[in-house]
């Protein structure tokens, strides 16, 4: 099932689950396409690849439990829950974004680097955790029900699309605020 497709989207979401920035631009096509739940489209293996790392600086323990997939030759639909901690900017740190939904959308993938980046690049770290970032505090923790279309291509992921309520991230941000 390697070669599979479904075999490839439970890769991607083992890397996703490793916070394995490389991995996953690995399992890309160049034109790999990121849709969120919003819509918003963010095209390109190198914006997603800067995208996943700020993603993962936000929410450094960010994973995704598969409870059930379909497969149906290129497309594997995935249901389960995504969940994670969402870390504020390190102290005197500010996002550039300007909206919670701007940090949720396709502005992931933006090349300003967010403040609780030391760079773009390698994501740092430490037993799966990023080392520049204040340590995850359970009252930031959420969880939610979440769906993922994958299009696999030629054995790589052409797209990634997120169906999900981003609530409850959203809701932890405002409260850090």
């Amino acid at each position: 099932m390697k070669d599979s497709a479904e075999g490839v989207a439970q890769a991607f979401v083992r890397a996703i689950n490793r916070q394995d920035v490389d991995a996953l631009a690995e399992l890309m096509t160049p034109e790999h396409r990121f849709v969120d739940s919003l819509g918003n489209v963010v095209q390109g293996r190198e914006k997603m690849r800067t995208g996943w790392i700020g993603y993962f600086r936000m929410v450094p323990d960010y994973t995704i439990a598969v409870e059930e997939s379909f497969c149906d030759g290129p497309v594997v639909v995935m249901l389960g829950v995504a969940q994670g901690t969402f870390v504020r900017p390190r102290e005197g740190g500010q996002s550039p974004h300007s909206s919670e939904q701007d940090l949720l959308a396709g502005e992931l993938a933006s090349p300003r680097a967010p403040a609780y980046e030391a760079e773009v690049g390698q994501l740092p770290k430490s037993q799966g955790r990023a080392l520049d970032h204040p340590e995850p505090r359970a009252e930031n923790q959420w969880n939610t029900p979440a769906a993922f279309r994958v299009f696999i291509e030629d054995g790589l992921v052409a797209e990634w699309r997120v169906y999900a309520d981003n609530e409850p991230i959203r809701e932890r941000m405002r409260k850090i605020g």
